[in-house]
């Protein structure tokens, strides 16, 4: 009884609601809501500044000191300035002697300087413990309380108590430290914010790259080929016809290269033997990447569906509904119901929308706030079996959309195929390779690999 009692006091968190000071360098926006943020989590608070008189933007449980004085009072002391003004601290070396002081600042452009800011500071007190940290977190943020997108607070540096100490600071206010190492990962976490969208680059590079070549593609073959050869004008399809076709042309390729990156990683796994050795940069970058591939395909079959929905009001298929009406009538002939096209378009349909609802799951799968609250087994049967379930859908929807135009000689404009027919390329390859791959004859001994089994461990390395 005894010892389970010591374990859950040794286990407990320290209540005590006294808080000690910290000095917070700097009265800027960050400065302010940084302490206006420790002043509601309960820190003492004090600027310290180069002017001390009284200001309404400062906190008003905060204390405004000069730099000395404020330095004095507190052994963790925040410089919410930039690099280029830090020379005012050299004066204030016998001061700041053993202090932990925690550089936030960031550049304008990724690797300015040959040395990170932190480091330089370190360099500038050699007696201070310096620790980056709240580089990531943004002024906004934390005046307004909308952390969601901003929660996580990298942290490095050399003295693990000074780390630990700001790491302390950091969940007080709410916010989730990551320990990134010693001070030489400050570069890399100087460089973090600065990067636009780093795993979004291959997606939309791709997405840019595969609109333009099908947008060019159909516009050869469904406005220039009828304008050449049959002397009419469907110029007007560049508005809303050949969006339509490159949308979801767009969705499937990119949900068929979610899952193709895992299938080649699969190959190479069963080729080598073994789990042990890394895959090619390129196949790695690809896997890190799928989140955003899948998402930016969401977004085509999403603009797809809109562009559907738009087509009955549409001038054009007005015109052409109207027109056989009155051809009928004129020659006093009721065209017959066609079941079979009626079946194939009521299936085209049905396929279309349980594609586009498992593709919308997805989506919402990946989200983190949704993600979090599932366990692994869960979101991989998500992601896993019912994504391979979506492009499976998605391509028998192109497919049944196709018909007997496979076959068709009027579907080839200069021996051009309908571009639907080129996007079936990719998804039907990943499928076909997926199927082989859960025969069992490939499929336990490609399980056995994954659980650590290897085929040569001598080539392991």
């Amino acid at each position: 009884m005894n010892k389970n009692s010591s374990n859950i006091m040794a286990l407990a968190p320290n209540t005590s609601n006294k808080r000690e000071t910290v000095c917070i360098f700097g009265t800027g926006d960050f400065g302010r809501a940084l302490g206006h943020k420790m002043i509601q989590s309960g820190y003492p608070v004090v600027f310290g500044s180069r002017s001390t008189q009284a200001s309404s933007l400062i906190p008003k449980d905060a204390e405004v000191l000069s730099h000395a004085e404020a330095a004095q009072k507190a052994a963790i002391i925040i410089i919410a300035i930039q690099r280029q003004h830090y020379n005012f601290l050299t004066p204030l070396a016998e001061v700041l002697h053993g202090k932990v002081l925690v550089d936030i600042s960031n550049n304008l452009k990724i690797n300015q300087y040959p040395e990170s800011n932190a480091e330089y500071l370190a360099q500038l007190v050699p007696g201070a413990k310096v620790v980056k940290a709240f580089n990531t977190v943004s002024a906004w943020a934390l005046q307004s309380g909308t952390l969601d997108a901003s929660r996580q607070v990298f942290v490095c540096g050399d003295d693990m108590e000074a780390k630990q100490m700001v790491m302390d600071i950091v969940r007080a206010l709410g916010l989730t430290p990551l320990d990134q190492g010693s001070l030489l990962a400050a570069q890399e976490i100087e460089n973090y914010p600065l990067k636009l969208f780093p795993m979004w680059k291959f997606p939309i590079l791709l997405s840019l790259g595969l609109s333009a070549f099908f947008f060019f593609y159909s516009l050869a073959r469904d406005v220039i080929y009828p304008y050449v050869y049959e002397n009419k004008d469907f110029s007007f399809f560049i508005a809303i016809s050949i969006p339509n076709r490159i949308c979801p042309i767009l969705a499937l390729i990119l949900l068929a290269l979610v899952y193709l990156p895992g299938v080649l990683a699969a190959i190479i796994q069963l080729y080598r033997g073994t789990k042990y050795r890394r895959f090619p940069d390129w196949l790695d970058k690809w896997m890190l990447c799928r989140k955003q591939l899948g998402l930016v395909a969401l977004a085509f079959a999403s603009l797809h569906v809109l562009y559907t929905l738009v087509i009955p009001i549409r001038s054009f298929v007005r015109w052409r509904i109207s027109s056989r009406i009155i051809s009928q009538a004129l020659n006093n002939k009721t065209e017959p119901l066609n079941t079979t096209n009626a079946w194939l378009s009521d299936s085209y349909l049905a396929l279309g929308i349980l594609g586009f609802f498992l593709f919308v799951l997805l989506g919402i799968t990946s989200l983190p706030s949704v993600s979090n609250n599932v366990n692994w087994r869960e979101f991989r049967f998500v992601q896993s079996k019912l994504g391979y379930l979506t492009l499976i859908l998605c391509t028998a929807h192109t497919l049944v959309y196709g018909g007997n135009r496979f076959l068709s000689p009027s579907s080839y404009r200069w021996y051009l195929p309908n571009a639907y027919m080129l996007c079936l390329i990719v998804p039907c390859i990943v499928l076909v390779v997926k199927f082989v791959l859960i025969f069992p004859c490939l499929d336990k001994p490609l399980t056995r690999i994954r659980q650590g089994w290897e085929r040569n461990p001598q080539y392991s390395e």
